[in-house]
């Protein structure tokens, strides 16, 4: 009866094995590729980039980029070996549960709902106020008691709830048909970002970028406004940026939840993980160094859209649309993958006993978890319709952050425990890379606001009532012992 109890790597593989009533292996290395790319650009990329130039690092968001990317490489490593070792779906929890017990998986599943639950949710606000402007270039002005939350002056964000509820029946419909769609979602997006870039490029005034690391200014209160601002400029200003967009980056350890709807997830697992990282990276590297040429960086100051702010100089005006579309894709494609995630963390649970059975039904046609699917399209549904968008940011980002330093501590101790058990990928310079997740994991979570920790200990304090009141004597691990 220990809360401690780990799960046996046989047992894992066991359920990784493909029966008439599993989960469907449908998804290529490529498909897998395009998943993490689909959940990684959106947001982060089209508006934190000019907050984290404005405020932090000016030209040198470049730099923050790197620096966000090197410590998420850290945790992909380390997610990239698990996901290779343990092809099974559920991710973090999943790897939680051979690695450290099941308390502590339970605190890890529990926690994802942060990320991936909340995390669509938030994405869904951002597409509807998107969505609002492609309406108003057609002279369509949507009522904004129906597009904003009630703490914002409105009754119900409906164009947020719409999203989440069509994408919810598109996962139900199956994972091969979602993983479609995605992938031309991608494109669009990711063809508008080169595009951006190509003909940005040409518009470039090099003065902008001087300094391109502009020099160090000290945390202090505005004497106008009374407000704290941050540090800026400076190695300081660079990791500041960095602590931001680091929103940027979130999603693509998604492509771990899907492990069990993979052809051939020992290779196809590390590919999807780390080559999703790597062109994101480096899309974003691109576009943040022709957005802070295009304009100076000091006039994406409290701007909500600064792509479109730089790309308007360039005269290029059909463009805007295209941009605007292509956001809209972008987000849709990361509300996909994050409902995705989700429906697959909570399918790992109840399959273990740890969540009530409902959860793990999969549709007899589909082979799909499709009573997950429906619970979350109105969970995630009454968040995104009611709650405003800025409360939900920051939880979704201390909940990743604590997903990966788990993710981390894992592979020291599954190094430590079963050295010798089969991995078609190990991380590089273990015990280093994986400390270094950690250090990264937890400074970048220290830099949260405390409303944050505050929030995330009440949501695991819930979480650790209801698996002693319900998951610790259901548990199947519990009756084969």
């Amino acid at each position: 009866m220990s809360i401690w109890r780990r799960k046996s790597l046989a047992i894992l593989m066991s359920e990784a094995s493909e029966d008439e009533k599993g989960l469907k292996r449908t998804l290529s290395s490529r498909a897998l590729v395009a998943m993490g790319i689909g959940a990684i650009i959106g947001a982060g990329l089209f508006s934190l980039t000019g907050i984290a130039a404005a405020d932090h690092a000016g030209p040198a968001v470049t730099l923050s980029f790197v620096l966000a990317a090197v410590g998420c490489a850290f945790a992909g490593l380390c997610y990239a070996e698990f996901a290779s070792m343990i092809p099974v779906a559920g991710s973090a929890y999943t790897y939680s549960y051979a690695t450290m017990g099941e308390f502590i998986a339970w605190i890890i599943g529990w926690d994802l709902v942060l990320e991936y639950a909340l995390g669509a949710a938030t994405v869904g606000v951002s597409w509807g106020a998107y969505l609002n402007k492609l309406f108003a270039h057609f002279g369509i002005m949507l009522p904004p008691e129906f597009t904003n939350a009630p703490a914002e002056g409105g009754i119900i964000n409906l164009p947020a709830i719409f999203i989440v509820c069509i994408l919810s029946l598109l996962l139900i419909r199956g994972t091969k048909e979602s993983a479609f769609v995605n992938n031309i979602l991608v494109v669009v997006k990711v063809i508008v970002v080169v595009v951006f870039i190509i003909l940005g490029w040409q518009h470039i005034n090099p003065d902008f970028h001087v300094p391109y690391i502009p020099e160090f200014v000290p945390a202090h209160i505005d004497p106008v406004t009374g407000e704290k601002v941050g540090e800026f400029g400076g190695m300081s200003g660079i990791a500041a940026g960095a602590g931001l967009v680091f929103f940027a980056f979130i999603g693509f350890d998604a492509v771990s939840t899907a492990a069990q709807e993979a052809k051939d997830p020992q290779k196809g697992m590390p590919v999807g993980i780390l080559g999703s990282l790597l062109v994101c990276t480096v899309l974003y590297v691109l576009f943040s160094y022709v957005m802070t040429g295009l304009v100076p960086y000091t006039a994406f100051k409290g701007d909500a859209s600064p792509a479109a702010t730089a790309f308007a100089v360039t005269g290029y005006s059909f463009l805007q649309m295209g941009l605007i579309v292509a956001i809209l894709a972008g987000y849709t494609s990361v509300i996909l993958v994050m409902l995705m995630g989700q429906s697959r963390v909570f399918y790992s649970m109840s399959k273990d006993g740890l969540l009530p059975r409902f959860f793990g039904d999969i549709h007899s046609k589909f082979r799909t978890p499709w009573k997950t699917n429906i619970f979350f399209m109105f969970f995630v549904s009454i968040f995104a319709g009611f709650v405003p968008i800025k409360d939900l940011g920051h939880m979704v980002s201390i909940g990743t952050l604590f997903a990966f330093a788990l993710v981390c501590l894992g592979i020291l101790i599954m190094r430590k425990k079963m050295p010798d058990a089969p991995r078609s990928f190990r991380v590089p310079l273990v015990p280093f890379v994986p400390i270094a997740g950690i250090v990264v994991c937890l400074y970048l979570m220290y830099s949260l606001p405390s409303e944050s920790w505050l929030r995330l200990l009440g949501w695991m304090g819930l979480g650790v009532l209801i698996y002693f009141v319900y998951g610790k004597s259901r548990s199947k691990l519990n009756k084969t012992e």
